[in-house]
């Protein structure tokens, strides 16, 4: 979308303009005591903070983030800059190059050790006040379940989102929650004129959001728990085609997709799939969840927005929501502005402002201890949805981006036609034990 190019160009400017300032680091460099982080904001020295993070679609929010701490400490520049699609690959080659950014991202749980050897302990800061303890415990080292290697942008719920306007005029009164129901429905709204699903399938990170909901099924119906499941996989002891719920629930899920959705679904990335369903063209958005409502209702303030979970087998019950925190942000232990960064995280995640922002800007499941109300209804349906029918686990959090990002080519090249299933699986089960089994 227009307002995401932007700020990402006005971040590219800002980046080339001060890398070789900020970026790279000293190994040398002081660390900062465990005081550092006053929440009204740090010392009034003048620093410069390179902030390198995925998740463009809260760049407008966190440019509102870093005004309003320019109000506090005039001193302090941050530098910021997003991207998406090859972001494990661009963090890892500034990781080798020395060019460490002073805060960074990755996906919580697993790749909390990935980068742990960078990662500067927050436990004994003013955050650790204030973070969620669930959204803790997804910062801490698996290894030895210690530490608080990381901060969240958000929290989150994950599931299918659907214009309830669409599927009033089509007749269904509640949102299908088994798998033959969808395919019911979809038929349904095609023949009312409108397009079933928008996918996104241009974004490799799609394909996770969709494939957890099925692992957490597959690893429910084997009476074990995701985490093992995925340990078995990353071992080469378990074989898709032994799980039903993966092997054809899920890839079924993705014909039919494909069937009914965009055109060009390769070539649909976030922005297209937005603007496809904000503008009521499409019934369904696929892989996607909290985060993109903000950027849904600035292009349709009236867009009737519903929330649930996929319909991943034929037993209701396990249509489930899936809520957590899948993103971690690190501050670089050896930072040359480790204090300055410190000072404005623990502003972000103390001061009244930065715990409101978190719902009232950026309009996610915040990760700090707050009672304010949300007024996002994808928030509001998804914490009804888990008081109900419970949620299912955050299973991306059990594997690496490195392998997520595989994963979502090859299953870019399932949809391309140049593999077929069973290729396709054998490719997923190779890579599982070479990039996580090595792990």
């Amino acid at each position: 979308m227009k307002k995401k190019l932007i700020s990402m160009l006005l971040c590219a400017v800002m980046v080339g303009a001060m890398l070789t300032g900020c970026g790279g680091t000293s190994g040398d460099a002081p660390a900062a005591d465990n005081s550092a982080g006053s929440t009204e904001g740090g010392s009034g020295e003048e620093a410069e903070i390179y902030m390198f993070i995925a998740s463009p679609e809260y760049a407008d929010a966190i440019n509102e983030l870093i005004d309003a701490y320019k109000e506090v400490a005039p001193g302090v520049t941050i530098n910021y800059e997003t991207t998406q699609n090859d972001y494990p690959t661009m963090l890892k080659a500034k990781l080798n190059s020395g060019d460490v950014p002073d805060i960074f991202s990755s996906t919580s749980g697993k790749e909390i050790d990935v980068y742990k050897e960078w990662s500067y302990n927050m436990e004994s800061e003013p955050l650790a006040e204030t973070i969620d303890p669930a959204v803790a415990e997804m910062m801490k080292s698996p290894a030895d379940g210690n530490g608080l290697y990381g901060i969240a942008i958000k929290g989150n719920f994950f599931g299918m989102i659907y214009n309830k306007e669409i599927f009033e005029s089509c007749g269904i009164s509640e949102f299908p929650r088994t798998a033959h129901a969808m395919e019911e429905a979809c038929m349904k709204i095609e023949a009312a004129g409108y397009k079933p699903f928008t996918t996104g399938f241009a974004e490799w990170w799609v394909f996770k959001h969709v494939w957890q909901h099925y692992l957490d099924a597959a690893a429910a119906n084997a009476g074990m728990e995701p985490a093992a499941l995925v340990a078995a996989f990353e071992k080469g002891e378990a074989k898709i085609a032994d799980y039903p719920e993966l092997y054809d629930n899920f890839f079924n899920m993705i014909d039919l997709v494909v069937t009914y959705g965009d055109d060009k679904p390769l070539e649909t990335a976030l922005e297209n799939e937005e603007a496809a369903f904000a503008n009521g063209e499409a019934a369904m958005m696929v892989g996607q969840g909290a985060w993109v409502e903000a950027d849904l209702l600035s292009i349709n303030p009236d867009l009737k927005i519903g929330f649930a979970g996929y319909p991943v087998t034929e037993d209701a019950a396990q249509s489930q929501v899936i809520s957590g925190s899948d993103q971690s942000l690190h501050v670089y232990k050896d930072s040359a502005q480790l204090q300055a960064t410190m000072d404005f995280v623990n502003w972000w995640y103390t001061s009244d402002y930065g715990k409101a922002w978190f719902v009232d800007v950026a309009g996610v499941v915040p990760p700090v201890i707050s009672e304010g109300e949300s007024t996002f209804e994808v928030i509001n349906q998804g914490n009804a949805l888990a008081a109900a029918d419970g949620t299912a686990s955050l299973s991306i959090c059990y594997s690496t981006d490195s392998w997520h990002q595989t994963f979502g080519e090859l299953m870019q090249a399932y949809i391309a036609g140049t593999a077929d299933k069973d290729a396709t699986c054998a490719s997923i089960e190779e890579q599982w034990q070479t990039i996580e089994g090595a792990n």
